[in-house]
């Protein structure tokens, strides 16, 4: 049953994306262009994902466990830390010059456009560059 609920949340996030407009670079780039042609429309859509998110975790927390698992995987770590801070700043870098972020590049490699592949093909190159450099460590 836990893989059917993955699926299906999966499937459900990436409609999202698509209809929300998350998965267009150049509304993306839009949003994030306040000192250009600025395009609120996405915090609308961020405002509801956290007005859906919020009540869910609140209530969450308040179960011993999930429906479909043993336990919760809540974050261990709860510190702000450089290695936090410098992958948040590379993630707001990244996501402004090409316009996606790794859930709605993934919604897009359907289309299969070489700026889609591209990135994602790099962003799969730096997690494997990233593991090998932590597992050094």
């Amino acid at each position: 049953m836990k893989p059917v609920v993955a699926l299906l949340t999966g499937v459900l996030f990436g409609v999202g994306l698509l209809i929300s407009g998350m998965a267009t670079p150049a509304k993306v780039i839009g949003f994030l262009d306040v000192g250009g042609a600025w395009d609120p429309s996405l915090a609308f859509v961020m405002a509801a994902a956290i007005g859906v998110h919020a009540p869910l975790v609140w209530l969450a927390r308040r179960r011993s466990a999930p429906l479909f698992d043993a336990t919760f995987d809540w974050p261990a770590v709860r510190r702000i830390d450089l290695r936090l801070l410098s992958g948040a700043a590379i993630f707001g870098v990244g996501w402004g010059i090409s316009g996606y972020c790794p859930g709605p590049a993934l919604v897009s490699v359907g289309a299969a456009t070489t700026p889609v592949l591209v990135f994602v093909g790099a962003m799969f190159a730096t997690v494997v560059a990233t593991h090998a450099i932590l597992a050094r460590r």
